[in-house]
């Protein structure tokens, strides 16, 4: 493809696409309403553009039909386009394949606004088992063709708790505890799991910790600002940052940067 043809292709995209992993319990609905700024639920389309009754769609899911290639578009901002790959639970066969099958075909589609453009994996630590066979066969076995993957640990207040406890048993006061507890939550999980999640053979480009998502006030501006860090192409980079409506602070920084 020329130049002149490439950058047509280009222009032409004008929706950032992401595919967003995690079990049932993850937040994925609340982050993705977050990053839209809404509380409304999304409008479902099929392959073909067609839109379909959610009551249907939630019917498929617990047939075990759900359909990775439907879209998932807020109208708050339609700039994204999401798919959501319900039922990767426990890292089967089937559900890893369905992903490892999108992914590879999103990835090489001609028209820049039919590929995938990011990949949320989002693990939540509130579960005595926060790491399952699913994440280990996920980052061990699935290439995502160069699409970046950001690890989204949620639900991280969970940890924070943890952390508190354990530093009143050091008798540090109630407010010190409190104050302390998201560092040491952080640390503490860095040392004893981060370093090994990265070491696997296809480890996430990013990660960040989300805390309080059900509270008011809470935003996913990390998120974002993780995800256009981790694009290798400038295009997609400014897409991205044109279409997130809430981080002040990232138009900014890509408005100087450009």
């Amino acid at each position: 493809m020329d130049n002149s043809r490439a950058q047509s292709t280009r222009e032409k995209c004008r929706k950032f696409r992401i595919l967003i992993i995690g079990r049932a319990n993850a937040g994925k609905t609340t982050i993705l309403k977050r990053v839209c700024d809404t509380v409304e639920e999304p409008e479902v389309h099929n392959i073909h553009g067609e839109k379909i009754d959610r009551s249907v769609l939630e019917a498929s899911a617990e047939h075990g039909k759900h359909d990775i290639e439907n879209e998932m578009i807020f109208t708050s901002n339609p700039g994204f386009l999401f798919h959501d790959s319900r039922g990767f639970e426990s890292g089967g066969i089937i559900e890893l394949d369905k992903v490892n099958t999108f992914i590879t075909h999103r990835s090489q589609q001609r028209k820049l606004e039919n590929r995938l453009h990011a990949i949320w994996y989002c693990i939540p630590m509130d579960d005595s088992r926060p790491f399952t066979s699913a994440e280990a066969q996920f980052f061990s076995e699935v290439g995502t063709e160069g699409v970046p993957v950001i690890a989204v640990f949620t639900k991280f207040d969970a940890l924070d708790n943890k952390a508190f406890t354990i530093l009143r048993n050091k008798n540090l006061s109630r407010s010190d505890a409190r104050k302390e507890a998201p560092k040491y939550a952080v640390t503490e999980f860095e040392q004893h799991h981060l370093t090994s999640f990265y070491n696997k053979p296809y480890p996430p480009k990013g990660h960040v910790y989300l805390r309080d998502m059900d509270k008011g006030g809470s935003d996913c501006n990390d998120l974002l600002a993780q995800t256009a860090g981790a694009l290798d192409d400038e295009f997609l980079e400014n897409l991205l940052v044109s279409t997130q409506q809430n981080n002040l602070e990232l138009s900014i920084e890509y408005s100087f940067k450009r």
